[in-house]
């Protein structure tokens, strides 16, 4: 595969874009705090990064997407912008578990195996998620989360709902999460991609009155 990858990641708080080689490797990115609006600067952003690595839109070949688990708002703004840039340009979209493109980056800055450790995401003002081997639970309120002992905890975009080390963590998580959705997502793409019609997000939470649509994950309203 000739080109540059995009990838495009607004499952939490603050957004990510990143440019790569079709191997992977990372070429720039952009990352800002979105809060809940991420549809107000997704698509500026990903403009001037373009832009200013001159790269003309038509010299992407793949698109890598993070499909949470996240927020509903965020989500949906990223898989719709994915999908509608892979429509029009006609190129290959590859969808990729945040949840495991953090843990491989928190694995890579601390040097230990970031598929065995757990992973603390938001859900809502006081709701967490765990996610532990690829499977999510949601920890309502004040509940302890059930870890293992000894096993590292990750905890991102969590600053006064975790400890000081899983926070520390999650940080540098973040910060190397462009190029963990990067690698993980030219794997992907190598290999052919996703059908953009059957890649879905995952939410942690529903805005009050909204229903998931078919297809779509919304494990947090029925696991406990």
């Amino acid at each position: 595969m000739s080109g540059r990858i995009l990838a495009i990641d607004t499952s939490g708080t603050r957004a990510l874009v990143a440019l790569g080689e079709p191997d992977g490797s990372p070429i720039t990115e952009r990352r800002w705090l979105a809060g809940y609006r991420h549809g107000e600067e997704l698509l500026s952003r990903i403009d001037e990064m373009l832009t200013v690595a001159a790269c003309p839109i038509a010299m992407l070949s793949g698109i890598v997407v993070g499909t949470g688990p996240g927020a509903f708002t965020g989500l949906r703004v990223g898989l719709a912008t994915a999908k509608a840039l892979a429509r029009g340009l006609g190129i290959p979209i590859a969808g990729v578990a945040t949840s495991e493109a953090l843990l491989l980056a928190a694995g890579l800055a601390g040097g230990f195996d970031g598929a065995g450790a757990a992973l603390l995401l938001p859900a809502g003002p006081s709701d967490r998620v765990i996610v532990v081997g690829g499977e999510a639970r949601l920890i309502r309120g004040a509940d302890d989360p059930q870890i293992e002992s000894g096993r590292i905890v990750v905890a991102v975009d969590l600053p006064d709902r975790a400890s000081p080390e899983a926070t520390a963590l999650g940080s540098a998580a973040e910060d190397r999460l462009a190029a963990a959705m990067l690698g993980l997502g030219a794997a992907r793409l190598a290999g052919g991609g996703d059908d953009v019609a059957r890649l879905v997000p995952e939410y942690v939470t529903l805005p009050r009155g909204v229903a998931v649509q078919k297809g779509e994950v919304r494990w947090s309203h029925d696991h406990r």
